[in-house]
Protein backbone atom coordinates (compact mmCIF):
# COMPACT_ATOMS: atom_id res chain seq x y z
CA UNK A 1 0.00 0.00 0.00
CA UNK A 2 2.85 2.35 0.88
CA UNK A 3 4.55 1.65 -2.47
CA UNK A 4 1.29 2.39 -4.27
CA UNK A 5 0.96 5.72 -2.48
CA UNK A 6 4.58 6.59 -3.35
CA UNK A 7 3.97 5.70 -6.99
CA UNK A 8 0.82 7.84 -7.08
CA UNK A 9 2.68 10.73 -5.47
CA UNK A 10 5.47 10.47 -8.07
CA UNK A 11 2.96 10.56 -10.90
CA UNK A 12 1.28 13.59 -9.33
CA UNK A 13 4.59 15.40 -8.86
CA UNK A 14 5.59 14.65 -12.44
CA UNK A 15 2.27 15.90 -13.82
CA UNK A 16 2.22 19.02 -11.64
CA UNK A 17 5.67 19.98 -12.95
CA UNK A 18 4.62 19.11 -16.49
CA UNK A 19 1.67 21.47 -16.04
CA UNK A 20 3.33 24.27 -14.07
CA UNK A 21 6.60 24.84 -15.95
CA UNK A 22 5.24 25.10 -19.53
CA UNK A 23 2.10 26.90 -18.31
CA UNK A 24 4.05 29.55 -16.41
CA UNK A 25 6.14 30.14 -19.51
CA UNK A 26 2.91 30.24 -21.55
CA UNK A 27 1.46 32.84 -19.16
CA UNK A 28 4.52 35.03 -19.55
CA UNK A 29 4.54 34.69 -23.34
CA UNK A 30 0.81 34.83 -24.13
CA UNK A 31 -1.12 36.35 -21.23
CA UNK A 32 0.82 38.50 -18.75
CA UNK A 33 1.45 42.07 -20.01
CA UNK A 34 4.96 43.39 -19.55
CA UNK A 35 6.33 46.95 -19.90
CA UNK A 36 7.08 47.54 -23.57
CA UNK A 37 9.39 50.53 -23.05
CA UNK A 38 10.02 52.90 -25.92
CA UNK A 39 10.04 50.27 -28.70
CA UNK A 40 6.84 51.73 -30.15
CA UNK A 41 8.27 55.21 -29.62
CA UNK A 42 4.96 56.99 -29.20
CA UNK A 43 5.99 60.34 -27.74
CA UNK A 44 8.07 58.54 -25.12
CA UNK A 45 5.00 56.75 -23.75
CA UNK A 46 5.65 53.36 -22.18
CA UNK A 47 3.26 50.70 -23.40
CA UNK A 48 2.69 47.02 -22.70
CA UNK A 49 2.80 43.81 -24.67
CA UNK A 50 2.95 40.07 -24.06
CA UNK A 51 6.14 38.03 -24.43
CA UNK A 52 5.19 36.81 -27.91
CA UNK A 53 4.93 40.45 -28.97
CA UNK A 54 8.42 41.13 -27.60
CA UNK A 55 9.87 38.19 -29.54
CA UNK A 56 8.11 39.20 -32.75
CA UNK A 57 9.35 42.79 -32.41
CA UNK A 58 12.87 41.53 -31.71
CA UNK A 59 12.81 39.45 -34.90
CA UNK A 60 11.55 42.47 -36.85
CA UNK A 61 14.34 44.67 -35.45
CA UNK A 62 17.14 42.13 -36.00
CA UNK A 63 16.07 41.17 -39.52
CA UNK A 64 14.38 44.40 -40.64
CA UNK A 65 16.35 44.57 -43.90
CA UNK A 66 15.73 40.94 -44.81
CA UNK A 67 12.11 40.18 -43.87
CA UNK A 68 10.52 41.82 -46.98
CA UNK A 69 12.80 39.71 -49.21
CA UNK A 70 12.08 36.62 -47.10
CA UNK A 71 8.32 37.22 -47.49
CA UNK A 72 8.77 37.70 -51.24
CA UNK A 73 10.72 34.44 -51.49
CA UNK A 74 8.15 32.46 -49.50
CA UNK A 75 5.18 33.87 -51.45
CA UNK A 76 6.89 33.22 -54.81
CA UNK A 77 7.85 29.65 -53.87
CA UNK A 78 4.28 29.06 -52.68
CA UNK A 79 2.87 30.23 -56.02
CA UNK A 80 5.37 28.31 -58.20
CA UNK A 81 5.17 25.01 -56.30
CA UNK A 82 1.36 25.23 -56.02
CA UNK A 83 1.12 25.69 -59.79
CA UNK A 84 3.51 22.77 -60.44
CA UNK A 85 1.62 20.52 -57.98
CA UNK A 86 -1.35 20.44 -60.36
CA UNK A 87 0.76 18.56 -62.92
CA UNK A 88 2.53 16.03 -60.67
CA UNK A 89 1.50 13.40 -58.15
CA UNK A 90 2.55 14.33 -54.61
CA UNK A 91 2.57 11.30 -52.30
CA UNK A 92 3.43 13.07 -49.03
CA UNK A 93 0.16 14.02 -47.31
CA UNK A 94 1.52 17.19 -45.69
CA UNK A 95 3.07 18.52 -48.92
CA UNK A 96 -0.05 17.64 -50.88
CA UNK A 97 -2.28 19.54 -48.45
CA UNK A 98 0.19 22.43 -48.39
CA UNK A 99 0.54 22.88 -52.15
CA UNK A 100 -2.43 21.35 -53.93
CA UNK A 101 -5.06 24.07 -53.56
CA UNK A 102 -8.15 24.79 -55.63
CA UNK A 103 -7.86 27.04 -58.72
CA UNK A 104 -9.51 29.85 -56.70
CA UNK A 105 -6.78 29.88 -54.03
CA UNK A 106 -4.05 29.26 -56.63
CA UNK A 107 -5.02 32.46 -58.45
CA UNK A 108 -4.49 34.50 -55.28
CA UNK A 109 -1.17 32.79 -54.52
CA UNK A 110 0.03 33.78 -58.00
CA UNK A 111 -1.39 37.30 -57.67
CA UNK A 112 0.29 37.70 -54.29
CA UNK A 113 3.66 36.72 -55.75
CA UNK A 114 3.24 39.14 -58.68
CA UNK A 115 2.26 42.02 -56.39
CA UNK A 116 5.11 41.53 -53.93
CA UNK A 117 7.78 41.16 -56.64
CA UNK A 118 6.57 44.36 -58.29
CA UNK A 119 6.47 46.19 -54.95
CA UNK A 120 9.88 45.04 -53.70
CA UNK A 121 11.63 45.96 -56.95
CA UNK A 122 9.42 49.03 -57.52
CA UNK A 123 8.35 48.03 -61.04
CA UNK A 124 4.93 48.06 -62.65
CA UNK A 125 1.82 50.26 -62.45
CA UNK A 126 1.84 52.97 -59.81
CA UNK A 127 -1.55 51.93 -58.40
CA UNK A 128 -0.07 48.54 -57.42
CA UNK A 129 3.28 49.64 -55.98
CA UNK A 130 2.15 52.96 -54.46
CA UNK A 131 2.77 53.86 -50.83
CA UNK A 132 -0.97 53.53 -50.11
CA UNK A 133 -1.29 50.03 -51.67
CA UNK A 134 1.58 47.61 -52.30
CA UNK A 135 4.04 49.38 -49.99
CA UNK A 136 1.48 49.36 -47.16
CA UNK A 137 1.07 45.61 -47.50
CA UNK A 138 4.82 45.08 -47.78
CA UNK A 139 5.17 46.97 -44.48
CA UNK A 140 2.62 44.66 -42.82
CA UNK A 141 4.16 41.35 -43.91
CA UNK A 142 7.25 41.43 -41.62
CA UNK A 143 4.93 41.60 -38.59
CA UNK A 144 3.02 38.55 -39.82
CA UNK A 145 6.22 36.65 -40.66
CA UNK A 146 7.51 37.26 -37.12
CA UNK A 147 4.26 36.53 -35.23
CA UNK A 148 3.54 33.38 -37.28
CA UNK A 149 7.05 32.07 -36.61
CA UNK A 150 7.13 32.52 -32.83
CA UNK A 151 3.50 31.52 -32.23
CA UNK A 152 3.71 28.46 -34.50
CA UNK A 153 6.32 26.89 -32.23
CA UNK A 154 5.17 28.28 -28.88
CA UNK A 155 1.36 27.89 -29.03
CA UNK A 156 1.54 24.41 -27.41
CA UNK A 157 2.60 26.10 -24.17
CA UNK A 158 -0.92 27.45 -23.74
CA UNK A 159 -3.01 24.79 -25.49
CA UNK A 160 -1.31 21.45 -24.75
CA UNK A 161 -0.10 21.54 -21.12
CA UNK A 162 -3.27 22.44 -19.20
CA UNK A 163 -3.14 26.24 -18.97
CA UNK A 164 -6.36 26.78 -20.95
CA UNK A 165 -8.05 23.93 -19.09
CA UNK A 166 -7.09 25.47 -15.72
CA UNK A 167 -8.02 29.10 -16.39
CA UNK A 168 -10.98 28.12 -18.55
CA UNK A 169 -12.51 26.04 -15.77
CA UNK A 170 -12.15 28.88 -13.27
CA UNK A 171 -14.28 31.25 -15.37
CA UNK A 172 -16.30 28.80 -17.49
CA UNK A 173 -19.63 29.47 -15.78
CA UNK A 174 -19.59 33.21 -16.46
CA UNK A 175 -18.13 32.97 -19.97
CA UNK A 176 -20.84 30.63 -21.27
CA UNK A 177 -23.67 32.49 -19.60
CA UNK A 178 -22.56 35.83 -21.03
CA UNK A 179 -20.94 34.98 -24.36
CA UNK A 180 -21.99 31.37 -25.16
CA UNK A 181 -18.37 30.21 -25.34
CA UNK A 182 -16.19 28.07 -23.03
CA UNK A 183 -14.02 29.73 -20.39
CA UNK A 184 -10.83 28.92 -22.29
CA UNK A 185 -11.89 31.55 -24.86
CA UNK A 186 -10.61 34.17 -22.42
CA UNK A 187 -7.04 33.11 -23.31
CA UNK A 188 -7.76 33.83 -26.98
CA UNK A 189 -9.06 37.27 -26.07
CA UNK A 190 -6.14 38.23 -23.84
CA UNK A 191 -3.58 37.03 -26.40
CA UNK A 192 -5.27 39.19 -29.04
CA UNK A 193 -5.76 42.18 -26.76
CA UNK A 194 -2.15 42.34 -25.61
CA UNK A 195 -0.43 40.70 -28.56
CA UNK A 196 -1.97 40.38 -32.01
CA UNK A 197 -5.46 39.72 -33.38
CA UNK A 198 -4.22 36.97 -35.71
CA UNK A 199 -2.73 35.21 -32.69
CA UNK A 200 -6.17 34.80 -31.10
CA UNK A 201 -7.54 33.38 -34.36
CA UNK A 202 -4.69 30.89 -34.58
CA UNK A 203 -5.36 29.71 -31.02
CA UNK A 204 -9.08 29.42 -31.80
CA UNK A 205 -8.45 27.45 -35.00
CA UNK A 206 -6.13 25.05 -33.17
CA UNK A 207 -8.64 24.49 -30.37
CA UNK A 208 -11.47 24.00 -32.88
CA UNK A 209 -9.57 21.29 -34.77
CA UNK A 210 -8.68 19.55 -31.50
CA UNK A 211 -12.36 19.37 -30.48
CA UNK A 212 -12.41 21.95 -27.68
CA UNK A 213 -14.68 24.32 -29.61
CA UNK A 214 -17.69 23.66 -31.80
CA UNK A 215 -18.20 25.42 -35.15
CA UNK A 216 -20.46 27.99 -33.48
CA UNK A 217 -18.07 28.62 -30.59
CA UNK A 218 -15.05 29.01 -32.89
CA UNK A 219 -16.97 31.46 -35.09
CA UNK A 220 -18.06 33.54 -32.07
CA UNK A 221 -14.56 33.65 -30.59
CA UNK A 222 -12.81 34.54 -33.86
CA UNK A 223 -15.00 37.60 -34.53
CA UNK A 224 -15.83 38.70 -30.98
CA UNK A 225 -12.68 37.93 -29.00
CA UNK A 226 -9.76 38.24 -31.46
CA UNK A 227 -9.43 41.94 -30.69
CA UNK A 228 -7.08 44.49 -32.19
CA UNK A 229 -3.98 44.57 -30.00
CA UNK A 230 -3.47 47.30 -27.42
CA UNK A 231 -0.13 48.39 -28.97
CA UNK A 232 -1.65 48.83 -32.44
CA UNK A 233 -4.64 50.66 -31.01
CA UNK A 234 -2.19 53.16 -29.53
CA UNK A 235 -0.67 53.59 -33.01
CA UNK A 236 -4.09 54.61 -34.38
CA UNK A 237 -4.68 56.92 -31.41
CA UNK A 238 -1.31 58.54 -32.02
CA UNK A 239 -2.07 59.02 -35.73
CA UNK A 240 -5.24 60.91 -34.81
CA UNK A 241 -3.65 62.88 -31.95
CA UNK A 242 -5.54 61.19 -29.08
CA UNK A 243 -2.65 59.90 -26.99
CA UNK A 244 -3.36 62.49 -24.24
CA UNK A 245 -6.81 60.92 -23.83
CA UNK A 246 -5.87 57.34 -24.77
CA UNK A 247 -7.64 55.74 -21.73
CA UNK A 248 -10.94 57.29 -22.89
CA UNK A 249 -10.24 56.37 -26.51
CA UNK A 250 -9.44 52.73 -25.79
CA UNK A 251 -12.11 52.56 -23.10
CA UNK A 252 -14.75 53.35 -25.73
CA UNK A 253 -13.36 50.52 -27.88
CA UNK A 254 -13.59 48.08 -24.95
CA UNK A 255 -17.18 49.08 -24.11
CA UNK A 256 -18.28 48.81 -27.75
CA UNK A 257 -16.51 45.46 -28.23
CA UNK A 258 -18.07 44.10 -25.02
CA UNK A 259 -21.52 45.03 -26.35
CA UNK A 260 -20.76 43.12 -29.57
CA UNK A 261 -19.58 40.06 -27.63
CA UNK A 262 -22.83 40.06 -25.62
CA UNK A 263 -25.21 40.64 -28.55
CA UNK A 264 -23.72 38.99 -31.64
CA UNK A 265 -23.68 35.32 -30.50
CA UNK A 266 -27.46 35.57 -30.16
CA UNK A 267 -28.24 37.01 -33.61
CA UNK A 268 -27.60 36.23 -37.28
CA UNK A 269 -25.18 35.26 -38.75
CA UNK A 270 -23.37 33.79 -35.72
CA UNK A 271 -26.46 32.05 -34.35
CA UNK A 272 -26.80 30.00 -37.56
CA UNK A 273 -23.63 27.98 -36.95
CA UNK A 274 -24.12 24.51 -35.51
CA UNK A 275 -22.67 23.14 -32.30
CA UNK A 276 -20.73 20.49 -34.21
CA UNK A 277 -17.03 19.72 -33.94
CA UNK A 278 -14.45 19.84 -36.74
CA UNK A 279 -14.74 16.67 -38.85
CA UNK A 280 -16.87 15.17 -36.04
CA UNK A 281 -13.89 14.74 -33.70
CA UNK A 282 -14.69 14.04 -30.05
CA UNK A 283 -16.14 17.14 -28.38
CA UNK A 284 -13.87 17.91 -25.42
CA UNK A 285 -16.32 20.32 -23.87
CA UNK A 286 -16.01 21.80 -20.42
CA UNK A 287 -18.01 19.69 -18.01
CA UNK A 288 -20.30 21.37 -15.52
CA UNK A 289 -18.86 21.70 -12.04
CA UNK A 290 -20.88 20.21 -9.15
CA UNK A 291 -21.89 22.76 -6.53
CA UNK A 292 -20.22 20.88 -3.69
CA UNK A 293 -16.83 20.75 -5.46
CA UNK A 294 -13.95 23.16 -4.94
CA UNK A 295 -13.57 25.11 -8.20
CA UNK A 296 -9.79 25.43 -7.91
CA UNK A 297 -9.35 21.70 -7.29
CA UNK A 298 -11.49 20.81 -10.30
CA UNK A 299 -9.53 23.24 -12.49
CA UNK A 300 -6.21 21.78 -11.31
CA UNK A 301 -7.43 18.21 -11.87
CA UNK A 302 -8.42 19.00 -15.45
CA UNK A 303 -5.13 20.76 -16.10
CA UNK A 304 -3.12 17.78 -14.81
CA UNK A 305 -5.08 15.36 -16.99
CA UNK A 306 -4.28 17.51 -20.00
CA UNK A 307 -0.60 17.80 -19.07
CA UNK A 308 -0.35 14.03 -18.69
CA UNK A 309 -1.04 13.51 -22.42
CA UNK A 310 0.92 16.55 -23.63
CA UNK A 311 3.13 15.99 -26.71
CA UNK A 312 6.89 15.49 -26.50
CA UNK A 313 9.37 18.23 -27.36
CA UNK A 314 10.19 16.47 -30.64
CA UNK A 315 6.51 16.33 -31.59
CA UNK A 316 6.05 20.00 -30.71
CA UNK A 317 9.01 21.01 -32.90
CA UNK A 318 7.83 18.86 -35.82
CA UNK A 319 4.26 20.15 -35.57
CA UNK A 320 5.53 23.71 -35.13
CA UNK A 321 7.56 23.47 -38.30
CA UNK A 322 4.51 22.22 -40.22
CA UNK A 323 2.29 24.92 -38.69
CA UNK A 324 4.68 27.74 -39.58
CA UNK A 325 5.19 26.44 -43.11
CA UNK A 326 1.43 26.12 -43.61
CA UNK A 327 0.81 29.68 -42.38
CA UNK A 328 3.61 31.08 -44.54
CA UNK A 329 2.55 29.29 -47.73
CA UNK A 330 -1.20 29.73 -47.28
CA UNK A 331 -1.61 33.09 -45.55
CA UNK A 332 1.19 35.37 -46.70
CA UNK A 333 0.22 35.21 -50.42
CA UNK A 334 -3.44 35.70 -49.53
CA UNK A 335 -2.77 38.71 -47.32
CA UNK A 336 -0.59 40.31 -50.01
CA UNK A 337 -3.09 39.66 -52.81
CA UNK A 338 -6.32 40.56 -51.02
CA UNK A 339 -4.77 43.43 -49.13
CA UNK A 340 -3.30 45.06 -52.23
CA UNK A 341 -6.51 44.61 -54.24
CA UNK A 342 -8.61 46.03 -51.39
CA UNK A 343 -6.35 49.05 -50.99
CA UNK A 344 -6.36 49.68 -54.76
CA UNK A 345 -10.16 49.78 -54.71
CA UNK A 346 -10.15 52.04 -51.65
CA UNK A 347 -7.49 54.48 -52.86
CA UNK A 348 -7.88 54.61 -56.64
CA UNK A 349 -11.59 54.10 -57.29
CA UNK A 350 -14.75 55.91 -56.11
CA UNK A 351 -16.25 52.59 -54.97
CA UNK A 352 -16.35 53.35 -51.23
CA UNK A 353 -17.54 56.90 -51.85
CA UNK A 354 -20.48 55.56 -53.84
CA UNK A 355 -21.54 52.76 -51.49
CA UNK A 356 -21.16 55.02 -48.45
CA UNK A 357 -23.86 57.48 -49.61
CA UNK A 358 -26.50 55.86 -47.33
CA UNK A 359 -24.00 56.02 -44.46
CA UNK A 360 -23.96 59.84 -44.76
CA UNK A 361 -27.63 59.93 -43.72
CA UNK A 362 -26.95 57.64 -40.74
CA UNK A 363 -24.07 59.83 -39.55
CA UNK A 364 -26.20 62.95 -39.92
CA UNK A 365 -28.97 61.23 -37.97
CA UNK A 366 -26.45 60.62 -35.17
CA UNK A 367 -25.42 64.30 -35.49
CA UNK A 368 -21.80 63.45 -36.30
CA UNK A 369 -19.96 66.46 -37.82
CA UNK A 370 -18.38 66.22 -41.30
CA UNK A 371 -20.63 63.26 -42.17
CA UNK A 372 -19.81 63.33 -45.90
CA UNK A 373 -16.07 63.08 -45.24
CA UNK A 374 -16.43 60.43 -42.57
CA UNK A 375 -18.88 58.12 -44.39
CA UNK A 376 -16.35 56.38 -46.71
CA UNK A 377 -14.06 55.77 -43.72
CA UNK A 378 -16.86 53.84 -41.97
CA UNK A 379 -16.95 51.19 -44.71
CA UNK A 380 -13.33 51.19 -45.85
CA UNK A 381 -12.43 49.59 -42.53
CA UNK A 382 -13.47 46.25 -44.04
CA UNK A 383 -10.32 46.35 -46.18
CA UNK A 384 -7.79 47.55 -43.60
CA UNK A 385 -7.90 48.74 -39.98
CA UNK A 386 -5.52 51.67 -40.54
CA UNK A 387 -7.15 53.16 -43.65
CA UNK A 388 -10.08 54.93 -41.89
CA UNK A 389 -7.67 56.84 -39.63
CA UNK A 390 -5.52 57.86 -42.58
CA UNK A 391 -8.58 59.08 -44.49
CA UNK A 392 -9.80 61.40 -41.71
CA UNK A 393 -6.50 62.39 -40.06
CA UNK A 394 -6.40 65.75 -41.84
CA UNK A 395 -6.81 68.93 -39.83
CA UNK A 396 -10.10 69.94 -41.47
CA UNK A 397 -12.09 67.06 -39.91
CA UNK A 398 -13.87 67.67 -36.61
CA UNK A 399 -12.05 66.21 -33.55
CA UNK A 400 -15.11 64.33 -32.34
CA UNK A 401 -15.54 62.77 -35.78
CA UNK A 402 -11.90 61.66 -35.73
CA UNK A 403 -12.46 60.09 -32.32
CA UNK A 404 -15.54 58.22 -33.51
CA UNK A 405 -13.97 56.91 -36.73
CA UNK A 406 -10.72 55.93 -35.00
CA UNK A 407 -12.45 53.98 -32.22
CA UNK A 408 -14.92 52.49 -34.71
CA UNK A 409 -12.15 51.22 -36.99
CA UNK A 410 -10.67 49.24 -34.07
CA UNK A 411 -14.06 47.93 -32.93
CA UNK A 412 -15.06 46.70 -36.40
CA UNK A 413 -12.42 43.99 -35.98
CA UNK A 414 -12.77 42.28 -39.40
CA UNK A 415 -10.13 43.36 -41.95
CA UNK A 416 -9.35 41.64 -45.23
CA UNK A 417 -5.69 42.63 -45.04
CA UNK A 418 -5.15 40.65 -41.83
CA UNK A 419 -7.71 39.01 -39.52
CA UNK A 420 -10.27 38.47 -42.29
CA UNK A 421 -7.76 36.67 -44.49
CA UNK A 422 -6.60 34.51 -41.57
CA UNK A 423 -10.19 33.55 -40.67
CA UNK A 424 -11.11 32.68 -44.27
CA UNK A 425 -8.03 30.47 -44.73
CA UNK A 426 -8.49 28.73 -41.36
CA UNK A 427 -10.83 25.81 -40.75
CA UNK A 428 -13.24 28.06 -38.83
CA UNK A 429 -16.47 27.79 -40.89
CA UNK A 430 -16.92 31.49 -41.69
CA UNK A 431 -17.36 32.37 -45.37
CA UNK A 432 -16.74 35.70 -47.09
CA UNK A 433 -20.42 36.73 -47.04
CA UNK A 434 -20.57 35.90 -43.31
CA UNK A 435 -17.48 38.02 -42.74
CA UNK A 436 -19.02 41.03 -44.48
CA UNK A 437 -22.31 40.64 -42.57
CA UNK A 438 -20.35 40.40 -39.31
CA UNK A 439 -18.46 43.58 -40.21
CA UNK A 440 -21.73 45.43 -40.87
CA UNK A 441 -23.30 44.07 -37.69
CA UNK A 442 -20.35 45.17 -35.56
CA UNK A 443 -20.52 48.61 -37.22
CA UNK A 444 -24.24 48.95 -36.50
CA UNK A 445 -23.78 47.95 -32.84
CA UNK A 446 -20.63 49.94 -32.07
CA UNK A 447 -21.26 53.20 -33.95
CA UNK A 448 -24.07 54.53 -31.67
CA UNK A 449 -22.17 53.46 -28.52
CA UNK A 450 -18.94 55.18 -29.57
CA UNK A 451 -20.88 58.26 -30.72
CA UNK A 452 -22.58 58.52 -27.32
CA UNK A 453 -19.24 58.27 -25.51
CA UNK A 454 -17.68 60.83 -27.89
CA UNK A 455 -20.51 63.27 -27.16
CA UNK A 456 -19.84 62.92 -23.43
CA UNK A 457 -16.09 63.50 -23.87
CA UNK A 458 -16.31 66.36 -26.36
Amino acid sequence: MENTNLSTQKIFNKNILKFLLPSLLGLILFVIPLPYGDMINLEGLSSYNIGIGFLAELIKILFANYLPYFAMTIITISAVLSAISHFINIKNNFLRDLLKVSPFWLVFRILGSIFIIMTVFNIGPEFIIAEETGQTMLGLLPSLVAIFFVSGFLLPLVVDFGLMDFLGTLISKHMYKLFQVPGRAAIDAVSSWLGDGTLGIMITDTQYKQGYYTAKESAIISVCFSLVSLPFSSVIANELGFMPIFPYFYGSVCIASLACALIMPRIFPLNKFKNETFNNVEHLKEESIPKDCNLFNVALERALKRAEVAPSVTTIINNGFKTVLDMYFALLPLVMAWGTLSLIVAEFTPFFNIISIPVVFVLKLLQIPDAAQAAPAVLVGFTDMFLPSIMISGGDVNEMTKFIIGALSISQLVYLTETGAVILKSDIPIKFKDLFLIFLTRTIITLPIITLIANIIF
